[in-house]
């Protein structure tokens, strides 16, 4: 990744949280190794989407902003050495030959892994040059999977800024927001210790024919103009497949009919319910018999619906 995420982007140190998810999406929408094969072009969208896992998250931007850390998302140490605390000031063992206890330096240089012997932190052998054990950085992403994938669940193809793709796992019900973690596949550990993992945000993709509601889901169903008279069994459908539904005598546009335990799973395994909204779509011609029909009907059974909504 570049050493500037907001150029990355191609988007000002100003850009609002917006302007920043906009940026990365039309970079991904054209970059993306799923879509050209130009090497360039994959470079461009491993630092995009670098660039954006560090900048969406608005405690790491300002952590990065501060120099805090850097643009890998790593601390950047505040370095102490040994001369530091040795020619201190204040120092009662400056200029003697016994050093003391320096556990304190080490704390500071390797996250509290000092111990006991070995001469300072693990790894540390004698007092001589040695390795230490620390875990990998975690790397966090955005996925975007369609309505569908999400309630059901399902198997997501992903490619990481480093090429390497993955097989993922969507389990059914995933909310938007959600985040599954891949364990491992974050940034490498040093010496002994395991890599960091992947932390995947779930953004679920508007569906036109899909709203949720917590965990129902609300459909629309067209029905036609003697359904909705005379009523009768229509199919529908469902995130299991279609159904059959009993219209109602004398229906409305509007109306909903629920269908119980057919919304999306829970923790708990149990599931919403689905909310059918009908919708009364008229014949795409009305001929004369049609039209003469509604005319005497409407001699003798006028009504107004809209009487008492105003």
């Amino acid at each position: 990744m570049a050493d500037d995420p907001y150029a990355a982007l191609g988007v000002p140190k100003t850009a609002s949280e917006a302007d920043i998810k906009k940026a990365y999406r039309r970079i991904a929408k054209t970059d993306h190794p799923d879509l050209t094969a130009d090497t360039a072009a994959h470079d461009r969208f491993k630092a995009a989407s670098a660039a954006y896992d560090l900048l969406k998250d608005p405690e790491q931007r300002a952590r990065f902003d501060r120099g805090e850390i850097d643009a890998q998302g790593q601390e950047r140490p505040q370095r102490r050495y040994y001369r530091d605390f040795a020619e201190a000031g204040d120092n009662p063992y400056r200029g003697q030959s016994n050093y003391g206890d320096f556990s304190d330096v080490f704390e500071d240089l390797f996250g509290g892994r000092a111990r006991p012997g070995a001469g300072g932190p693990r790894g540390f052998q004698g007092g001589g040059a040695g390795s230490f054990d620390m875990r990998g950085s975690d790397h966090r992403y955005t996925l975007e999977v369609d309505f569908m994938t999400a309630a059901r669940g399902g198997t997501t193809r992903i490619t990481l800024p480093d090429g390497h793709a993955l097989d993922v796992q969507i389990p059914a019900g995933t909310r938007d927001g959600q985040t599954i973690r891949l364990r491992g596949q974050g940034g490498p550990g040093m010496g002994n210790a395991d890599a960091g993992d992947a932390l995947l945000t779930i953004t679920v993709a508007d569906d036109p024919d899909w709203r949720r509601n917590g965990d129902d889901v609300v459909t629309t169903l067209p029905i036609t103009l003697d359904e909705a008279v005379l009523g009768g069994k229509v199919e529908a459908q469902t995130i299991d497949g279609p159904v059959m539904l009993t219209v109602p005598r004398g229906a409305s546009s509007g109306q909903r009919l629920r269908l119980r335990g057919r919304g999306l799973k829970r923790a708990n395994g149990t599931r919403g319910d689905q909310h059918v909204e009908l919708k009364i779509v008229m014949p795409p011609r009305i001929d004369d018999a049609l039209a003469e029909f509604i005319a005497n009907w409407r001699a003798d059974n006028a009504y107004d619906p809209r009487r008492g909504q105003q």
